[in-house]
């Protein structure tokens, strides 16, 4: 048996994370991967960029010292291989470019800052064998803070992906006119790409259906009911955002993205005609983790 260890460092719109995973190597198997830590800073890049258009000095200074701190938790862990990828705040910054020369000079760290298809490849790289049942059809929804992608699975292959710039930091940003559009663009494409399946599952990934999903108290593996999450966004969305920090305990950058993110796997429910969602935790750091190890990126 053979043990490695890789590094992911996903760069959001609403947070910056490090996942490090073991890979368990065994002869005549399949190679497992196992979460052995995940560490995520609250720094909302997309606060800057969705408003000035550009990553701020303050936000680039913690971005310096979040870099710093990942390489030296990954010295301790003992990571072999890593990879940091930013997404649509980082793109959409005008300079973000010089921003991440900027980190690696600094840190040592490169970041490749990637495309709406390429982060929707490698979201779909996640190990999902676990959960897809290979005859079923699924609508796979990763909703982040500045973009949101979504992949139509039937029968265990990739039928189409896309990904839309409907993130919650944006949403909470854009003007409701420019919600609305975006919107109707997303509801045009779910209903386009499963309209000619009979019957269709979401699988949820990100941040906020894996809280919703911890606050239900369901079983790993068993799915939330389109009932239940109407009744959850109800609820939260009648609660303050003081309210939802005070009495369910939510983290102050989670306490406002979490009504509008419930609203987009809601709208994707409605729209694919899917009455359950599941929710494996899984995400973009996974699906780096795996391209890695796999050689796809």
């Amino acid at each position: 048996m053979k043990i490695k260890k890789y590094g992911a460092i996903d760069i959001g719109s609403n947070a910056i994370r490090l996942l490090i995973a073991n890979i368990i190597e065994e002869k005549g198997k399949e190679p497992k991967f196992k979460k052995s830590s995940l560490v995520r800073v609250p720094i909302r890049l997309g606060a800057d960029v969705f408003v000035s258009g550009q990553i701020s000095e303050g936000n680039k200074k913690r971005m310096i010292d979040a870099m710093e701190a990942f390489k030296l938790l990954m010295s301790v862990h003992g990571v072999e291989r890593y990879k940091a990828c930013a997404t649509s705040a980082m793109r959409e910054a005008a300079n973000g470019k010089e921003v991440g020369k900027e980190i690696a000079i600094k840190t040592g760290v490169e970041i490749d800052i990637i495309d709406g298809k390429k982060e929707a490849a490698i979201i779909s790289f996640t190990d999902l064998n676990n959960l897809i049942n290979s005859e079923d059809t699924y609508l796979y929804v990763d909703v982040g803070g500045g973009s949101t992608e979504f992949t139509v699975f039937s029968k265990g292959k990739i039928i189409n992906s896309k990904s839309f710039k409907i993130g919650t930091v944006r949403l909470i940003n854009n003007t409701k006119e420019e919600n609305k559009k975006i919107f109707k663009k997303v509801e045009a494409w779910i209903k386009q790409h499963t309209q000619d399946f009979k019957r269709i599952s979401l699988i949820g990934s990100g941040g906020n259906i894996n809280k919703i999903f911890k606050m239900s108290g369901r079983e790993m593996g068993k799915p939330i009911s389109y009932i239940y999450l109407n009744a959850q966004y109800q609820f939260l969305k009648k609660m303050s955002y003081s309210e939802r920090i005070s009495e369910l305990s939510l983290n102050p950058d989670r306490a406002d993205v979490i009504v509008p993110a419930t609203k987009i796997y809601l709208s994707a429910m409605k729209w694919s005609n899917a009455r359950k969602i599941y929710v494996p935790k899984i995400g973009l750091s996974d699906g780096i983790i795996k391209s890695l190890y796999f050689n796809k990126l």
